[in-house]
């Protein structure tokens, strides 16, 4: 009970900041074998955006009773200093179901144009769980080809790899999507591949995703 009441007070952190926040992005994504749910937003703190807090919260929930334990949320707001339009970095406090809490420092590597976002970030963090320090890399890549000025085609991945002590590896994700948008409103298929533990026990599942960026 007290780790969904934490986990549940963390996600709250993440809609509050949702709700008042410059940029957010929602996405839904629904497979054979689980459920993801994310909100990413972004928000200014001052008119030069030189600072910026940005949050990700997200709940994964497997289908199968057998797969359960691998059901997860975590949320992460995060401090940017915004050096410039392509440089930021900036500590943040992560929690997470599995692994409790972390203190983190990352540093962000982003391009931009109006059809492709590439964003790069590697993190030092220290797990007050484990008492030890890890690396992670997270990278982002979308690209978008208009149809129309209503429409257009989108291709999208997300990856990310984390390791213990900087030698062992302890969690990665692939997450590729495919689809178009209308509107704002973006739709297509999806595959999650997951992997965990020092020798990577494998999962994936193929789906639908539903995404809306406000």
């Amino acid at each position: 009970m007290k780790k969904i009441v934490q986990i549940t007070s963390f996600l709250t952190l993440g809609f509050a900041t949702y709700l008042q926040a410059q940029f957010t992005q929602v996405e839904l994504f629904s497979g054979f074998d689980k459920t993801d749910f994310t909100i990413y937003s972004s928000y200014n703190l001052n008119e030069d955006k030189s600072f910026s807090i940005n949050t990700l919260a997200f709940f994964q929930k497997f289908k199968d009773e057998e797969n359960q334990d691998f059901d997860e949320a975590g949320v992460q707001p995060t401090l940017f200093w915004n050096i410039n339009k392509h440089i930021s970095l900036g500590p943040s406090l992560y929690y997470n179901s599995f692994s409790g809490y972390s203190k983190r420092f990352s540093t962000k590597f982003t391009l931009k144009n109006s059809r492709l976002l590439f964003v790069v970030i590697p993190t030092v963090a220290h797990s007050e769980k484990m008492n030890n320090i890890y690396a992670e890399a997270f990278a982002q890549l979308q690209f978008n080809t208009p149809i129309n000025d209503k429409i257009s085609l989108w291709l999208n991945g997300q990856f990310l790899t984390v390791w213990d002590e900087f030698e062992m590896h302890s969690r990665s994700f692939q997450q590729l999507r495919a689809g178009m948008s209308f509107n704002d409103h973006q739709f297509g298929i999806g595959l999650d591949i997951d992997q965990y533990g020092q020798k990577p026990l494998g999962k994936s599942s193929f789906g639908m995703y539903y995404r809306n960026t406000l």
